[in-house]
């Protein structure tokens, strides 16, 4: 058996990408595989260039970051250098400080150690013993220290200095350096001093400190290895980036320092332990290369590169004109073709002879036949209806002769179907490259469509204008800023002729806006300004009612903005007729006044309930009064001023019954409350002492809340006064039906200010812990004569109901729960701050009709 060599896939896989390669680049254009062609060089040459760059920056980066490993590897050595050159000096005055907190040593032993240190250490200043109380109890000062370090015995430190340092020394218990402190005698940049405090144990207690002072400057010429000073730039600073001793070169361009080429020399810092974060050893090398910039072998790559760049863009540009120009004339061939393929307008060309030379496919669609059919022949034509071939002949024969209409002229053509369908034709003629004249192009539009909708449009305008005319209103249009009618029906011309001053005038007197602009305000203000910017469809119409002296009828005139047909801002009226219908409202005033007064004389009847609903309370008072006048007076305990407070209350209070009976009796006869301006805490103080007889004698608790700075209230306070009384009343009798426990027996009033549908209003609200209110109850609250009282009326909430609503406010009543369960009741009413116009005075303040008008 024989075993198929597997040679053949391997080829066929080896040659499937570059089949499908040559049939990608077959399918291209000529043009785009030129354009490819012309790119490949270019695209080879940037590439080149590319890497080039890649490779000096890459070398670049790496020698950058080689010198700054070494820059931070010199600087931490240097720091670790100055460290241990600090800890020295830290043990060395930690071991004096033992010694004189072990009073070992006195203060001459102490100076003569501390000048020891410092002629051994040139970068110590000063070496000072500091008591407790801050005083210097003796000190030695290098001679080369400026007279700022020096320090006499007795001497205060002054607390800008050392302040910091020293509490913080008595504190830890523990050694601490200070921040750099500048000196300011020196205006130099080297005279910057460093301070450590050592505190010292008095027996357990704070004994001082001994301070060492350092030169700045010192510790980097004496702490610094000379070999880091020889190759960079070493400065110490302090936590704020001011330089304190060294030099650093000026900073150069912070921008260049992003570039991989950037020749910025490599700097490090790092905090000098055990100081901290107040001082920072900085190093900067000096500039030892270059850069790429600088190499002479990139600025050639970057020439040959950029002349390369520049022939093959020239070659590719010269290329591309010339598929350009390729490109136009193959475009302006496809234009043409694709014009005359998709116009809907037929094209028809004839010799001078008549003889049809060409139809555009528009033309085809259009009559049914084909091009074939069409071309050469000539009159009559295939698409000519019978009865009209000898006006089409004549039309033809005009044409032949150039004694065509400019604006063309209306023919009927016939489909090859045999459909009839109107055409409009215009003709011009043909002429060729040389200014001779070879034909006449006769171009054809189906105007079946347009002509049908032109009927219809005047059809409809027909019946628009015959439904206007016929309208019971007077309809006039007229546009803004001209004294023009643009329309008016029938009715409009028989009321006010074919005048624009009726127009005019119902605008005038319906108060609707509008805009004349003239000559001197039509630069400097718009004339439009003030009317609607909304939509004209989706604009408002403005109604509004007036009286016509001239026509003697009212009429109801409605308005609103338009675009006329021209384009104009035009202003539409109707006026209707409502004569009739203002008969009909001052018969129905008329019939509403008689009835109101016939409802006050059955008020009248509910008055006498209504005054023994009422002087319930202050009888009741009275009654209180005289009895324990009574009491008192037989026992003989009561004074001639205790009894003089008791008549003055009972006069009071019958003076208010008098009141109450003169309230109702001028509420029931006018309809409208007695107003003045009443102090709304007077009057809930007048109320809760009047209601809180009856509250204790159900032993309820009162609890009140007056909000502050209230304004006054037009109202008629005794009627106020008798609803808050009779709300109070009503919810103490709803707790003792409920049998509370005492803890639960309470009636709470509010008052506070709130503002409703946007007015200012007074909220008085009543809580009681009763009972609460049955869905069956809450139904008829108000209803007259309905009580859940056995010797109730029924005439209490009903009457201050009307009460709160002749003041224009109202009255709501619900219930409180917890959870499921009603624990009481609020009723809540509402008085506003200003009252609105009354009816009374609406109807007095509102203009009658001229004498004569009904």
């Amino acid at each position: 058996m024989t075993v198929p060599a597997p040679a053949t896939p391997a080829r066929s896989s080896g040659t499937a990408p570059l089949a499908r390669w040559r049939h990608w680049w077959r399918k291209q254009s000529p043009t785009r595989q030129d354009r490819y062609v012309t790119l490949g060089p270019l695209l080879a040459v940037m590439l080149f260039l590319a890497a080039v760059i890649a490779a000096f920056a890459y070398l670049r980066i790496e020698e950058i970051d080689r010198e700054q490993q070494a820059v931070k590897r010199d600087v931490e050595y240097a720091q670790q250098r100055l460290r241990l050159r600090l800890l020295e000096r830290q043990e060395q005055l930690m071991r004096l400080g033992r010694d004189v907190s072990n009073k070992e040593v006195d203060t001459e032993e102490f100076i003569a150690q501390a000048e020891s240190l410092v002629n051994q250490y040139p970068e110590l200043l000063a070496v000072t013993w500091v008591d407790s109380r801050r005083k210097v109890k003796a000190a030695y000062v290098s001679p080369s220290a400026n007279l700022a370090q020096a320090r006499l015995s007795g001497e205060q430190l002054k607390y800008g200095e050392t302040e910091g340092t020293f509490g913080l020394a008595r504190d830890l218990r523990q050694p601490v350096y200070s921040r750099p402190l500048p000196n300011k005698d020196d205006t130099s940049h080297n005279g910057a001093s460093l301070q450590l405090q050592i505190p010292l144990d008095d027996q357990g207690k704070f004994g001082g400190v001994i301070m060492g002072e350092y030169a700045v400057d010192g510790l980097l010429r004496f702490g610094v290895p000379t070999e880091v000073t020889a190759k960079y730039a070493v400065a110490l600073l302090d936590d704020q980036g001011k330089l304190l001793a060294g030099n650093l070169p000026p900073a150069r361009n912070t921008a260049a320092k992003l570039l991989p080429w950037s020749d910025e020399a490599q700097e490090y810092e790092i905090p000098v332990s055990p100081v901290g974060n107040g001082l920072l050893l900085k190093a900067q090398g000096y500039r030892a290369s270059l850069g790429v910039v600088g190499s002479g072998f990139f600025w050639l790559v970057s020439a040959l590169s950029a002349l390369t760049v520049w022939m093959l863009l020239g070659t590719w540009r010269h290329t591309r004109r010339r598929v350009q120009a390729q490109e136009a004339l193959i475009s302006e061939t496809n234009f043409r073709r694709a014009m005359e393929n998709s116009m809907l307008t037929g094209m028809r060309a004839l010799d001078l002879q008549g003889r049809i030379t060409y139809v555009n496919p528009a033309f085809c669609q259009m009559t049914g036949w084909s091009e074939d059919e069409l071309v050469g022949r000539t009159a009559p034509f295939p698409y000519w209806p019978e009865q009209d071939r000898e006006t089409l002949a004549a039309r033809l024969d005009d044409e032949l002769h150039g004694r065509s209409t400019p604006g063309g002229f209306e023919v009927r053509i016939k489909r090859k179907s045999g459909a009839i369908f109107d055409g409009r034709m215009y003709v011009s003629p043909l002429i060729d490259p040389r200014g001779q004249q070879t034909g006449w192009m006769t171009s054809v539009t189906d105007i079946t469509e347009p002509k049908r909708v032109r009927e219809e449009l005047s059809a409809s305008y027909e019946r628009f204008t015959t439904v206007l005319e016929g309208l019971d209103a007077a309809v006039s249009v007229a546009p803004l800023g001209s004294e023009e009618l643009l329309f008016a029906n029938k009715l409009y011309r028989a009321w006010f002729g074919g005048e624009v001053a009726g127009h005019m005038n119902l605008i005038a007197q319906a108060g609707v806006p509008t805009a004349v602009p003239t000559e001197d305000t039509l630069d400097a203000v718009d004339g439009l300004a003030g009317l609607p910017t909304d939509t004209l469809t989706t604009a408002q119409t403005e109604n509004a009612e007036i009286f016509v002296p001239e026509l003697g009828k009212w009429l109801e005139v409605r308005s609103r903005y338009l675009t006329w047909v021209d384009g104009r801002l035009a202003q539409m009226v109707i006026a209707t007729d409502i004569t009739p219908r203002r008969h009909a409202e001052e018969q129905a005033a008329l019939q509403a006044e008689r009835a109101q007064s016939a409802s006050r004389l059955i008020t009248m009847g509910e008055m006498a309930s209504s005054v023994a609903h009422e002087l319930n309370q202050p009888l009741t008072a009275i009654n209180n009064y005289c009895n324990g006048m009574v009491s008192r007076i037989k026992g003989q305990q009561i004074s001639n001023e205790d009894l003089l407070v008791a008549l003055e209350k009972t006069a009071k209070q019958a003076h208010r019954a008098g009141q109450i009976i003169q309230r109702i009796r001028s509420f029931v006869k006018r309809s409208e409350p007695n107003r003045s301006s009443a102090d709304v805490a007077t009057m809930v103080s007048n109320a809760m002492e009047l209601a809180d007889i009856e509250l204790r004698r159900h032993n309820v608790r009162l609890s009140h809340y007056i909000a502050a700075r209230l304004p006054p209230v037009m109202v008629d306070p005794i009627l106020i006064e008798q609803v808050l009384i009779n709300l109070m009343k009503n919810g103490a009798e709803s707790i003792a039906q409920a049998r509370r426990p005492t803890a639960r027996r309470s009636v709470e009033l509010r008052v506070v200010p709130k503002i409703i549908d946007e007015q200012s209003v007074i909220e008085f609200s009543v809580l009681d812990s009763g009972k609460g209110l049955s869905p069956e109850v809450m139904g008829r609250l108000y209803e007259a004569f309905y009580s859940t009282k056995a010797e109730g009326m029924g005439i209490g909430l009903k009457l201050c109901r009307s009460i709160v609503e002749s003041h224009q406010g109202r009255m709501q009543a619900e219930n409180l729960y917890n959870g499921d369960e009603v624990v009481g009741c609020r009723f809540t009413f509402w008085i506003p701050v200003t009252p609105l116009l009354s009816p009374a005075l609406a109807a007095t303040e509102t203009p009658s009709p001229p004498a004569g008008v009904h």
